[in-house]
């Protein structure tokens, strides 16, 4: 379990095959900020770009580690495929803040950066998300957008999509790989967990009962 906010980016710098054909996954290498894996152990989870993923190997030496992403994986998510910055989160603990919202870590589909520009003193984040996720945003709702806890400032149904703006304060645009962002850029997107439940039990799926009550 995850909340969102960003503890460290990363990078990628190095792919290896676990296989020979494309049924088979990638070795990921990602390069850790100095000190941040002082507490991390094998087995640990680590959000990469908001997705979840387990520690198989560290070099504290080097402030690095690596996961392994399978085929499936690879292909559900963007930005694990080839070297570059991303953004990393450790496992939520029980004691900790909740400063964003509650994140799984578990990529629901990948949107696309439609717009991407200073506003004032800020930057404004306009993201495509695939039509079937949204009826799970809202306006001042959550969304996670490669692992980042933001609130959604406006919502738009088009035929293309679901487009989202969303307001990124200096802060986050400092500390956290999206800004390197840029008009058509793919993105992971993950919606927020309370939505999900709300949808199941009073959408087309819930009991009779339970949609009378909405």
């Amino acid at each position: 379990m995850f909340t969102g906010i960003i503890t460290g980016v990363g990078r990628i710098t190095a792919l290896h095959a676990l296989g020979s054909s494309l049924s088979f996954g990638k070795r990921l290498t990602v390069a850790a900020p100095g000190s941040y894996l002082d507490d991390v152990n094998l087995g640990d989870s680590i959000a990469i770009n908001g997705a979840c993923m387990t520690v198989t190997s560290l070099d504290l030496a080097a402030s690095a580690f690596t996961v392994d992403v399978s085929a499936e994986s690879l292909a559900c998510t963007s930005g694990l495929d080839a070297p570059g910055p991303v953004n990393l989160e450790k496992a939520l603990r029980a004691h900790d803040r909740l400063g964003g919202h509650i994140v799984s870590g578990h990529v629901d589909g990948i949107g696309a950066v439609t717009h991407f520009d200073r506003v004032g003193e800020s930057w404004e984040l306009r993201v495509m998300a695939p039509a079937d996720l949204g009826r799970f945003l809202a306006f001042k709702g959550s969304i996670t957008v490669n692992g980042v806890s933001l609130t959604v400032n406006r919502v738009t149904d088009t035929p293309a999509g679901c487009e989202v703006r969303i307001n990124l304060i200096p802060h986050t645009v400092d500390h956290t790989a999206l800004g390197a962002l840029q008009s058509g850029s793919r993105v992971n997107l993950e919606i927020d967990l309370i939505a999900r439940y709300v949808e199941r039990m009073l959408g087309d799926h819930a009991p009779q009962s339970l949609k009378a009550l909405a």
